[in-house]
């Protein structure tokens, strides 16, 4: 709290798409410096894909830097919102998430986001805390608060009328009741992705109509993949988990394309707007991108890991990415594989599992390409059916080297 206004200004628009309220958020923060009290950050999670990567972690990292200025953050899970589920970006109506399944889900979610979030400066919240107690004639007069031209203002909606494709009106009631968390609350700033745009504003407009002070709006950019085209998706496979082995995060973040460097130390990092801006520079000034890439393999990895897991991961990327064989001197990843199931293609689930492949079409893709060894043996299709030695090391692609253990 004892940073000016002017400096968390900075710190909160690095890297953002978009501030709405930023004189109403300049107002709060002075507020706030002068009575000494925090914020209330408030960001809403829908429990129906819980496998967070840096994607994901976005919009997290960026309420930790809040966190680290003072503020505080409520994580609203919506286990009644999801039994909706959110409309935004659906070309048809979603299948609502059972009750079970939204539990199971928002369990993984607040295990997960406690790696970056501080617990004691956040609060984890579920809507069906006070959206269940709802009574009809509020439901009523919180619908009309907004009208159905507002609602098809919504390009998802939009398409769906054009198309004469089925909304359902408990779809409307999706952006409503995500906006009547924030009265609740009283959020004085609400984070999300872009694709979240209408839902956030209608937070906004919903504080306003019940005589609040409105919430400021801020809307992080969409992280593109190691493709450096497509929106980072496991489903795609151009993934950074924050689960990922030390060794895996740091080889993946080496990859990316050089022109999303800075993208990448705006949106995956911690760091300063200045440290940021002598890396733009350096990067006009010809410093080679790659010993930049390398710096931010470092920071991301060692945000996730700890500081020997991190130096582990250098030397092992160092030996393999100079040498471009099997490492030498160092322990590898290792591979615990069933003795009666021993052979190659019985432990592609595995290597799913363990993330060192997307998908088994993409393993055998690569075998096609000469791109999987066995004890730097090419192989073939039919080598599928090779029975794996305890002490073999199996090599993806050009750097992931893998020992089996039986």
């Amino acid at each position: 709290m004892k940073t000016t206004v002017e400096e968390q200004i900075r710190m909160i628009a690095k890297g953002a798409e978009l501030i709405v309220g930023q004189e109403e958020l300049q107002k709060k923060l002075e507020t706030s410096i002068k009575e000494n009290k925090p914020l209330i950050m408030k960001l809403g999670l829908d429990p129906s894909a819980p496998d967070i990567h840096l994607g994901h972690a976005v919009v997290l990292r960026k309420i930790r830097q809040m966190q680290d200025l003072g503020h505080k953050a409520v994580i609203v899970i919506g286990d009644f919102t999801g039994r909706i589920g959110d409309p935004t970006g659906k070309a048809k109506k979603r299948v609502p998430l059972s009750e079970e399944q939204v539990k199971e889900n928002a369990l993984t979610y607040t295990s997960q986001i406690f790696r970056i979030l501080q617990p004691q400066k956040t609060e984890v919240r579920f809507n069906s805390e006070w959206l269940s107690n709802l009574k009809f004639d509020e439901i009523v007069k919180l619908a009309a608060t907004t009208t159905v031209a507002r609602m098809l203002e919504r390009d998802d909606f939009q398409s769906r009328y054009k198309n004469n494709i089925p909304i359902g009106v408990h779809e409307f009631f999706y952006p409503l009741m995500q906006a009547y968390d924030s009265v609740v609350l009283n959020a004085d700033i609400e984070l999300g992705g872009t694709d979240q745009t209408f839902n956030i504003l209608m937070g906004r407009n919903l504080q306003k109509a019940m005589g609040l002070k409105q919430q400021a709006a801020l809307f992080m950019p969409i992280l593109e993949g190691l493709d450096g085209t497509e929106k980072m998706s496991k489903s795609l496979g151009n993934y950074i988990g924050i689960d990922e082995p030390p060794k895996v995060m740091f080889k993946k973040i080496m990859e990316i394309p050089d022109n999303l460097i800075i993208k990448y130390y705006e949106s995956a990092t911690d760091e300063h707007p200045d440290k940021i801006e002598e890396i733009r520079k350096e990067l006009k000034d010809g410093r080679n991108p790659r010993d930049i890439k390398y710096e931010l393999a470092v920071i991301i990895t060692a945000l996730y890991h700890t500081a020997s897991e991190t130096e582990d991961a250098k030397r092992y990327y160092d030996t393999v990415f100079g040498k471009k064989s099997v490492p030498e001197n160092e322990k590898l990843p290792e591979l615990i594989i069933d003795l009666d199931k021993d052979k190659l293609a019985d432990i592609i689930h595995l290597l799913i599992k363990e993330k060192y492949i997307p998908s088994s079409s993409e393993f055998r893709r690569l075998i096609q390409q000469g791109g999987v060894r066995i004890n730097n043996e090419v192989l073939v299709m039919d080598d599928l059916d090779l029975v794996l030695a305890c002490g073999d090391i199996l090599k993806i692609g050009k750097k992931t080297f893998i020992k089996i253990i039986k």
